[in-house]
């Protein structure tokens, strides 16, 4: 069928309407293609084609710069200019408020990424083994297989063959030893620090052979064996071993410098991570409230700034952000009470408070949070989303309870892919 691309989806295809009026998704396409496709997959609401012929380019299609692109599942827009992926992640943040959350509301337009390549700090690689040692790469698109890939085009310039030297150091680690491999994370600051985090399981590991090798491949000050229980997907941190150097990450965001430990999260995008921080601290000032709850507060992203204006109670659930958080707030001169435990049951011990800011995964907010939070009844709540469909859901719930939603900015920290972070301020009545 013949197809003219309308619009690009939150996860990555493009949108357009086949001649009897069924909304197709293409994958690989841009706004503004014409196309020939071939439908692959039919559904009641829905179908999914792949691209046969490309008739017309759309003026916001460029090549993809990085020899990967379309094979390895990091990336999904590289085709598509960076001035239209933003307008495409405001779109989704604003369709999905309006269809799932029944929030009618102008986003603001898309607070770009400082950098559009050379953006990431941290990256994960995974492990497969293959009856010629063990292969470190990428998630193939759609798949559970690794893409090898010899450099990764996120990364800062420096470190962009990192990829190819760790796939190395593993190979000749695997040569010598029985050593066991689940995946690896490389971080890097931009003050040029760069660390090493090798996951496995409880069993045997070499971790002298293991030290040197990742630490020669890429020049880290830092190599950690992270030892991890459970399924993947569902794997439970049981022990950190620190193989070489301090253990922990730095990086600074406005001047606050943060130590990270390993299974600790950290935004990505270090540059515009200071954008999404300064706006979200702003909206929660703006409300005046004396008294913030910082809900998911991991290391400290958001509770060393708002302890400069506010009271802030920190809750947090695990045991490395909450030594994180801890340091990073006495490394800093700032003080804030720091109370450990789920969102869900901690919010309804917490006193009253002005105002909520809450950074919650991916999966948004739990049932207990959700009920927990409006049980606190803050006059302000700024919600910092990874997903505008969980932020959709829960604004549905938040303004079923009473709020209403008065802003929301789009802040792009992950070019080149379909992800966006969205900063939403909500008030009572």
């Amino acid at each position: 069928m013949r197809l003219t691309i309308e619009s690009l989806a939150y996860g990555g295809a493009g949108v357009a309407k086949a001649p009897d009026g069924f909304t197709v998704f293409v994958e690989g396409s841009c706004p503004g293609d014409v196309v020939d496709a071939q439908e692959t997959e039919r559904h009641e609401r829905y179908a999914r084609a792949r691209i046969v012929s490309l008739l017309q380019a759309s003026p916001d299609r460029v090549e993809p710069a990085c020899p990967h692109f379309g094979e390895c599942g990091g990336c999904q827009w590289q085709h598509v200019a960076y001035t239209a992926q933003c307008t495409a992640k405001a779109a989704a943040v604003e369709s999905a408020l309006a269809k799932i959350g029944g929030a009618q509301i102008d986003v603001d337009a898309t607070a770009p990424s400082p950098d559009t390549y050379g953006y990431r700090n941290k990256v994960e690689f995974h492990v497969r083994p293959t009856s010629r040692g063990p292969l470190l790469g990428l998630a193939r698109r759609h798949t559970n297989d690794v893409v090898p890939i010899q450099e990764c085009l996120l990364l800062p310039p420096a470190l962009r063959r990192a990829p190819r030297a760790l796939g190395g150091a593993l190979r000749y680690l695997s040569a010598r030893t029985d050593a066991r491999v689940d995946r690896v994370a490389l971080r890097v600051s931009r003050s040029g620090e760069v660390t090493v985090d090798v996951w496995t399981d409880p069993s045997g590991f070499p971790r002298q052979l293991a030290a040197k090798v990742f630490a020669d491949a890429v020049g880290a000050s830092s190599v950690t064996r992270v030892i991890a229980k459970g399924p993947s997907g569902a794997r439970r941190v049981t022990r950190v071993e620190v193989l070489l150097g301090e253990g922990v990450w730095h990086e600074t965001l406005s001047g606050d410098r943060y130590s990270v430990s390993p299974p600790s999260f950290f935004q990505v995008n270090t540059r515009a991570a200071e954008r999404l921080r300064s706006t979200a601290c702003a909206a929660v000032e703006e409300s005046g409230a004396n008294t913030v709850a910082d809900v998911y507060a991991g290391v400290g992203t958001f509770t060393l700034p708002l302890a400069r204006f506010a009271d802030v109670v920190a809750v947090e659930s695990s045991s490395h952000a909450l030594a994180d958080l801890r340091r990073n707030l006495a490394g800093a001169a700032l003080r804030a009470e720091i109370t450990p435990g789920d969102a869900g049951h901690v919010l309804g011990t917490i006193d009253t408070v002005g105002a909520v800011l809450i950074d919650p995964p991916r999966t948004g907010l739990s049932k207990d949070a959700g009920q927990a939070l409006l049980s606190a009844c803050p006059k302000t709540i700024v919600y910092v989303s990874c997903d505008p469909a969980t932020l959709a859901r829960d604004a549905k719930l938040l303004i079923s309870g009473g709020y209403s939603l008065r802003k929301a900015t789009p802040i792009d920290l992950f070019p080149q892919t379909y992800h966006i972070e969205t900063v939403v301020t909500f008030v009572l009545g």
